[in-house]
């Protein structure tokens, strides 16, 4: 059985979705999203990630934010170079409203 990321293939993370890491990468993409879009959509958890090595790693953030008073979900691709120490908010998807 083969086991991490296979290029070019999105496979879900192991470990702790909810690491620091993520919640970092979570929150930049919210903040990016209400820069971009002049919203103010406020980060609230993470429900799921996947990953996707494309020249970096491609990560599929699936979280739920608040907008006013509705918590909504949302899934953000952020790609990351680290060798480069770049990141970059390539979209910002609303899924729907949270249960």
């Amino acid at each position: 059985m083969e086991h991490g990321p296979i290029c070019g293939g999105v496979s879900e993370v192991e470990g702790n979705a909810n690491s620091l890491e993520f919640q970092e990468l979570a929150r930049f993409a919210v903040n990016e999203h209400n820069r971009k879009e002049n919203a103010l959509l406020q980060f609230k958890r993470i429900v799921n990630v996947r990953q996707q090595v494309v020249g970096g790693m491609m990560y599929y953030i699936t979280l739920e934010a608040l907008e006013g008073h509705r918590t909504k979900v949302y899934e953000a691709k952020v790609w990351v170079q680290l060798w480069e120490n770049s990141r970059s908010l390539e979209e910002f998807t609303l899924l729907g409203d949270a249960n």
